[in-house]
C-alpha cells in the first residue's frame, strides 16, 4: 500500500527537521572553531574601591564569564569594578567588590555562588547569566523559574538585586547564518523571561540585549574582546553604564520620582 498524502506530508517535514538540525549542529561547531579555545582568565577585581565616610556599600557580582570579567584586559576594566568605581563616585563612600561569577556557569549554578556571596552581606548584588543556558540549549522557562529562586534568595537576605538580562547573541558575528539567527530569538526570549522572573521576586532588570545590541552589532571589533564571544573593555563599560543607574537605586540614592545624580564622566565618557 503507498502511503498517503498526510504520510508523505510527516515524512518530509520529519526529513526537513533532522536536516535543519544537522545544519545547526555543523554551524555550532563552526561557531566553536573559530572562537577558539579559552587562553586566558578574567582578571581578579575584588577589594574596596573609592573612598569616603561612612560604612562601605558592599556589591557582589554573580552570573558567567561575562559578570567575571573574561575579555576585559585589567581588573579596573572588568564591569564590577567600573560599577564600584562609579557607585563610590556618586555616593561618596567606599564600595567593597566582592566577585562570586564562573566561567560557564548557567542560570542552576547560582546557588554555591549565592552561598558564597552571603558571607559578605553584600547590599546590592548584580547578576548577569542566561547566555550559556542559550548555547546549553536549556528551556527558557526552567531557566526563568532557577532565577526567580535565585533572586527569592538574595531579596529574602535582604540583599537588593539588579539583573543584567541575557545578551543578544545574533550579534556574535563568528556564529554562521542561520545559527545566528535562532540564536537572537532565543537569547531575546530568554532576556524576557528572566526580565518577568527578577520583577516577580523585587529585583529589578536591565534589558542588556535591547540597551546594547545595536552597538555590538555594529561596532564588533570594538565592542567584542579578541576572542570575538566575550566584551571587550569597551564593551564591559557599556554594560556599566547601562547597569550602573538601577544599582545607584537600588542604593537608594535614586528611585521612583525621585531625579538620579549624574553618572561619573569616567562611564559616560
Amino acid at each position: 500500500m503507498r502511503p498517503g498524502p498526510i504520510a508523505r506530508s510527516a515524512a518530509a517535514v520529519g526529513a526537513t527537521a533532522v536536516a535543519a538540525a544537522g545544519l545547526l549542529t555543523a554551524q555550532a561547531f563552526e561557531a566553536r572553531r573559530r572562537i577558539g579555545r579559552r587562553t586566558t582568565t578574567a582578571p581578579y577585581a575584588d577589594g574596596r574601591y573609592g573612598s569616603g565616610s561612612g560604612t562601605s556599600i558592599r556589591l557582589a557580582i554573580l552570573g558567567d564569564s561575562g559578570a567575571a570579567g573574561l575579555g576585559a584586559r585589567h581588573p579596573g576594566e572588568t564591569m564590577g569594578a567600573i560599577l564600584a568605581t562609579a557607585l563610590s563616585e556618586v555616593s561618596r563612600r567606599p564600595v567593597t567588590l566582592s566577585n562570586h561569577a564562573v566561567i560557564g556557569a548557567e542560570t542552576k549554578d547560582l546557588d554555591p555562588q549565592i552561598d558564597r556571596a552571603l558571607w559578605t552581606r553584600p547590599h546590592v548584588a548584580v547578576i548577569m547569566v542566561g547566555a550559556n543556558d542559550v548555547t546549553h540549549l536549556v528551556p527558557r522557562q526552567a531557566s526563568a523559574r532557577q532565577l526567580r529562586r535565585a533572586v527569592r534568595r538574595l531579596r529574602e537576605a535582604g540583599t537588593d538585586v539588579v539583573m543584567a538580562t541575557c545578551p543578544d547573541l545574533g550579534t556574535v558575528k563568528p556564529v554562521p547564518q542561520p545559527l545566528r539567527a535562532v540564536m537572537r530569538r532565543a537569547s531575546r526570549r530568554l532576556a524576557e523571561a528572566q526580565r518577568r522572573a527578577t520583577l516577580a521576586e523585587g529585583g529589578r532588570a536591565v534589558p542588556l540585549g535591547a540597551a546594547l545590541g545595536v552597538e555590538f552589532d555594529e561596532r564588533p571589533d570594538v565592542m567584542f574582546a579578541e576572542d570575538r564571544f566575550h566584551p571587550s573593555t569597551e564593551g564591559y563599560a557599556a554594560a556599566a553604564q547601562a547597569l550602573l543607574p538601577e544599582v545607584i537605586a537600588s542604593w537608594r540614592l535614586g528611585g521612583e520620582g525621585e531625579i538620579l545624580p549624574a553618572l561619573p564622566e569616567s562611564v559616560t565618557d
